[in-house]
């Protein structure tokens, strides 16, 4: 395949977002990372890091070429004021907006083939009068995409959510069958489109303790879970459950699937984060361009100290080249 061309948004300024975009520099990749950021604060966070760096001014009119270590093409935005690590600034939100918006229409447009987005922090950037729920709902609105799912992942462990950000008492109203059937048509079609999963086959929790124990511990399952997955089914998808969600973790069902479906947020993200901790990155399904994240904060109090972990940044970099490649075979199979 040709090589693909990865932008790279750092997230909040005063967070480990510059730091660890830094650290992944520090190796070769067979990918051209091009970071959207502002020049002068990632040299600054550099020095204060003492690691070397080469920034080269990204040139989209030429073939993209291997990142080599200890260089890295930026494409410029200015800060509104400097960054000061640790400190935030509501004078920056727009700053923040401005580099995603530019990493999604350039995905859009063709000039990258995947976005990898650094931390943000969603505090600062309301704090500053700009309404702003999140990367994903961000995203969809951006690229025009009327329903996304969330899905965290590590090497060995997907997992994808019916619901996100939303209050345990208003999980039970919120899963229809509408939503279900939305969101595992969307997982579906990018396990197959995206992962190059050719046949996935998805674990599909209980919202219930037992799964519902046959409508003694709720009738969610009975009345919704199991119409919507019979009905799929019949469609061709491969779906077990409802699964309890207490015994679904376990090696012998996670050896046969590829991804588990959870009802609610942490029904699902513990145990994956738990078994991934450092490891574990987000992607956005049901976009039209592919966007993977580190799935942890801005840790304002470890900013240009050195003592970032870098890891989930290079899984959610690793990730994104192997669906770029994924992407061109699809196309050109």
């Amino acid at each position: 395949m040709s090589l693909p061309r990865i932008a790279i948004t750092p997230g909040e300024p005063a967070g480990i977002g510059p730091d660890i975009v830094l650290m992944a520099a520090q190796r070769a990749w067979q990918a051209e990372l091009v970071v959207i950021a502002d020049p002068n604060m990632l040299q600054q966070r550099a020095l204060a890091l003492q690691l070397p760096i080469e920034l080269q001014t990204h040139t989209p009119d030429l073939p993209p070429q291997p990142q080599q270590p200890g260089t890295l093409r930026i494409h410029p935005i200015a800060l509104a004021v400097p960054a000061v690590a640790g400190t935030l600034n509501t004078a920056n939100a727009p700053y923040v907006l401005e580099t995603l918006q530019q990493a999604a229409q350039g995905c859009l447009g063709g000039g990258y083939q995947a976005m990898v987005t650094g931390p943000v922090q969603k505090s600062v950037i309301n704090d500053a009068g700009i309404p702003f729920t999140g990367h994903t709902e961000f995203l969809a609105q951006e690229t025009g995409t009327d329903k996304v799912v969330m899905m965290l992942a590590t090497q060995e462990l997907r997992v994808a959510l019916a619901t996100t950000h939303l209050a345990l008492k208003d999980v039970s109203e919120a899963i229809t069958s509408e939503l279900l059937n939305q969101t595992l048509r969307i997982l579906y079609h990018d396990l197959r489109n995206k992962f190059g999963i050719d046949a996935p086959r998805i674990a599909v929790l209980g919202l219930n303790p037992h799964a519902g124990e046959d409508g003694h511990i709720g009738r969610e399952e009975i009345e919704i879970l199991v119409p919507v997955l019979e009905n799929l089914r019949a469609g061709g998808m491969d779906l077990l459950g409802p699964l309890p969600a207490d015994t679904a973790f376990n090696p012998k069902v996670l050896a046969n699937c590829d991804a588990v479906f959870a009802m609610y947020h942490d029904q699902g993200l513990p145990v994956l984060k738990y078994s991934g901790f450092g490891r574990a990155i987000n992607i956005t399904l049901g976009l039209p361009i592919t966007r993977t994240s580190v799935d942890h904060g801005t840790a304002l109090d470890l900013a240009a100290t050195g003592r970032a972990d870098w890891r989930s940044l290079e899984q959610a970099l690793t990730i994104a080249c192997q669906l770029c490649e994924n992407n061109w075979q699809t196309i050109n199979h």
